[in-house]
Parts: structure tokens; sequence; C-alpha cells
């Protein structure tokens, strides 16, 4: 009998810590992106930026990733690979396409990057459904944070066993 597969835990190369500010995040989806010429490599540098950018479906039915920054490959200074914020095409399964748009258009939701990571050699897109947050809320969750971070620093401080 064969071993069962081991999960691949990918490590991130940008992570969108302002959407999960900004955002409640309902759902997650796995896509991967077409990307041309020297783009994989600037990724696989790290050189990717996620503020500010966002999903969007075409008329044809079809998912790009806007606003994603992608910088120049640096040791190919010949290789110009146009507009570094151009549209990137995401590419995921019809009926997972046709459940996003759904989701966008009757409950309102906003798509938005969260991640961008290496899986089996392939750049994947973690792909959020989110809601925006009130002030209050976002007040609440740093609220929160700061609690257990002050519980979790008395407790190794004074030696507290639970």
């Amino acid at each position: 009998m064969a071993a069962p597969k081991k999960k691949i835990v990918p490590d991130a190369f940008a992570v969108n810590r302002k959407a999960f500010h900004d955002y409640l995040v309902i759902e997650t989806f796995e896509a991967g992106v077409a990307l041309a010429g020297t783009e994989a490599k600037s990724v696989r540098d790290g050189r990717i930026n996620l503020r500010d950018s966002y999903a969007k479906f075409t008329r044809s039915g079809e998912l790009y990733l806007l606003n994603v920054h992608i910088s120049p490959y640096q040791s190919h200074p010949g290789a110009h690979e146009g507009d570094p914020t151009r549209r990137r095409k995401l590419l995921l399964h019809k009926a997972e396409l046709l459940r996003m748009k759904t989701q966008t258009e009757q409950k309102g939701l906003t798509m938005v990057p969260l991640k961008v990571y290496d899986v089996r050699s392939h750049i994947k897109v973690q792909i959020g459904m989110v809601k925006g947050k009130k002030m209050y809320d976002k007040k609440d969750d740093l609220k929160k944070k700061d609690l257990a971070r002050d519980m979790k620093r008395d407790i190794k401080n004074y030696g507290i066993k639970i």
C-alpha cells in the first residue's frame, strides 16, 4: 500500500495584510495566474505587491487580477515586460468561476488576493471572497489581539500553567 501524500505547505511570496485588516474573509479560492516572460522569476524573488489589488470579471466571464505590481526582473535588463501593473488572467474551473460570480452579484462580496505562493513549481494566488469591515469591527479586532498578547505575556512571565 502506498504511503499517503503529504500536504504541501506553501511558502508565501507575498501576503496582503491590509486585506485581512480591512475585510472580513468569508471564503477562499486557489487560482493559477497567467504570467508572461520573466514575471514568474520576479514573483519568486518576492518582487510583488498586492496592496490595493482586486479581482474582477470581464463581460466575457473571465476573471482578471488588477493592480498587482510585479517589478521587472533585474538579471535581464533588456527583457522589457511592459506595464508592471497590467491585468493578469486567473485560471479557475468553470464551476468555481460561476460560484464566485453569483456571490459577487447576489451577496455584494468583493474578490481580493490574499496570498501568492508556490505549489509544485506553479505560482498560485489565494483569492478571498470578502466583505468590508466597519471601523468598530477593526477596533474590536485590535482589542482582541492586544488582550491575547497581554495574556500570553503574563502567562510566560508569571509561570502560570493552564
